[in-house]
């Protein structure tokens, strides 16, 4: 098992077309062997203590081996749409972990 933490960031007013990602690359995660265990979108209200910006979203998706996750990378119909991630992430910080 592998996982990958994202904190997302969205350019503001692209929400709507992060979403339009999201609809699509989310349910491709199970194509190769993947699971998204959670999906949150903190709010200031939620955060306990930070040193870093808030992100839009943060997710955890676990993977079965590296090559599923790379394979998801390359997923043809999730490529398709990566103009929408382009036009509306502004960063991504990826967190690469395994279970202890």
């Amino acid at each position: 098992m592998i996982f990958f933490t994202q904190l997302i960031y969205v350019k503001e007013g692209q929400e709507a077309a992060f979403h339009q990602f999201e609809d699509i690359a989310i349910p491709a995660i199970s194509r190769y062997n993947g699971r998204l265990l959670l999906r949150i979108r903190p709010t200031d209200a939620t955060i306990v203590e930070a040193s870093v910006e808030r992100p839009y979203e943060v997710h955890l998706v676990e993977f079965d081996s590296e090559d599923d996750f790379v394979n998801f990378a390359k997923d043809e119909e999730r490529k398709r749409f990566l103009h929408l991630k382009e036009q509306s992430i502004r960063s991504v910080i990826l967190i690469k972990g395994a279970q202890l």
